[in-house]
């Protein structure tokens, strides 16, 4: 199987498999309109896909620096779509938990597998990883058309019709790791690098990771009900404000992708986070239907330095590969979760703006923090097809 066929296998199976992540945020307006929740339960659902999925990503990305364990790409799929699609069964507030907590734990299994696969199968370009994070963020785009459409048509007890791609994700993966099979010998698959570990870098980088996730996660959880409330759309315009959150995603990882080859890595990613600092405040702050231009501009902020990060982290922790994907690929759209209560808690105990407010802050951190940071050299990653290392290419 060609290069390009088998990163845009990945890359849709990508998609299908953050659509979840994305569905959990988009059930939350849901879940508040059928079940009363208030601000603090209803980012406890989004605490609980992420917990288990923050702590568990680098646990399997530790597993895949000692042996490859391609089938995760299909069974992290399926126990991802198996979680969102039993969450609106069960009206106890535990059981919904459970299920949703199932559901990160199958999207932690997938992410640094996946990351280490499409490494080895892009050769170490960065415009193929662009490709590969930019399906994640086109299933991220589609999750709250999907809800709504879904919900809209039976409520939460048609959350089972939600299975559907991750039956797709899965079987797209087939291919591609079957051609990934025969192209080389049997035993360890993790694709190293050359060169020497750089700790302290990668360490600044996980700090920038969290700060980006922080703010994602509170807009993705919250965007929905703060436009309800600040536009005179209604719930249509909450699902739309989420679709533009998600869409300004995908562009953002295109740009990424494009201008890293021009100016560099760390380059790009810090002036993305200065424009990450006005987009936000202009998010929370501002009302009526420029919100939604300002929703873009934060997500396309947000997004320019997704994939940017995940090569980053590789290239920082070259011996490393799988630890340095689970965490800067799987923590960044997990770890924000766990600050999403505190969040709640303050909308329930304030208001939704108030809460909203300190993300404007941590944009301007992560742009610090990449202050201190040195586009590493590029690594040598395996030819995927034989075995052998070859030096990474930079586009």
């Amino acid at each position: 199987m060609r290069r390009h066929a088998s990163i845009t296998l990945l890359s849709v199976g990508h998609a299908c498999v953050d659509v979840y992540q994305g569905a959990v945020a988009s059930l939350v307006p849901c879940f508040v309109a059928e079940r009363a929740y208030g601000y603090a339960a209803a980012s406890g659902i989004v605490l609980a896909a992420s917990l288990l999925s923050s702590v568990a990503q680098p646990v399997f990305g530790l597993l895949t620096d000692r042996r490859a364990l391609p089938w995760l790409l299909p069974c992290g799929t399926l126990l991802g779509g198996l979680g969102v699609a039993l969450s609106g069964l069960g009206g106890g507030y535990a059981l919904t938990l459970a299920c949703v907590a199932v559901s990160g734990a199958g999207v932690a299994a997938y992410h640094p597998e996946a990351a280490r696969v499409a490494r080895v199968v892009s050769r170490g370009s960065h415009h193929a990883m662009a490709c590969f994070a930019l399906g994640g963020n086109v299933g991220f785009a589609a999750a709250p058309l999907l809800v709504a459409a879904v919900v809209a048509t039976g409520g939460l007890r048609w959350t089972p019709v939600l299975a559907v791609p991750a039956v797709a994700g899965a079987a797209l993966c087939v291919p591609v790791l079957r051609a990934l099979g025969r192209g080389r010998p049997a035993g360890p698959g993790t694709a190293k690098g050359g060169g020497r570990d750089d700790t302290a870098s990668f360490v600044r980088l996980t700090l920038v990771v969290v700060c980006r996730s922080v703010v994602f996660t509170g807009l993705s959880t919250f965007v929905a009900l703060h436009v309800e409330q600040h536009t005179d759309g209604g719930r249509a315009a909450g699902t739309a404000a989420l679709f533009v959150l998600y869409l300004g995603g995908a562009v953002g990882s295109v740009l990424g992708g494009s201008l890293a080859g021009r100016w560099g890595r760390v380059t790009v990613s810090r002036w993305a986070y200065l424009l990450g600092v006005g987009a936000v405040a202009g998010v929370v702050l501002g009302s009526g239907p420029v919100l939604f231009v300002f929703v873009a501009l934060a997500s396309i902020g947000l997004y320019v330095p997704f994939s940017l990060q995940v090569t980053l982290g590789q290239d920082y922790l070259p011996s490393r590969v799988g630890t340095a994907s689970g965490i800067t690929l799987g923590l960044t759209v997990s770890v924000g979760g766990l600050a999403g209560p505190l969040i709640g808690a303050l909308a329930d105990a304030t208001s939704l703006r108030t809460a909203l407010t300190p993300l404007i802050v941590l944009p301007a951190v992560s742009w610090l923090l990449l202050r201190t940071l040195a586009e590493p050299g590029e690594g040598a990653v395996p030819a995927w097809s034989t075995g052998r290392e070859t030096t990474s290419p930079s586009g």
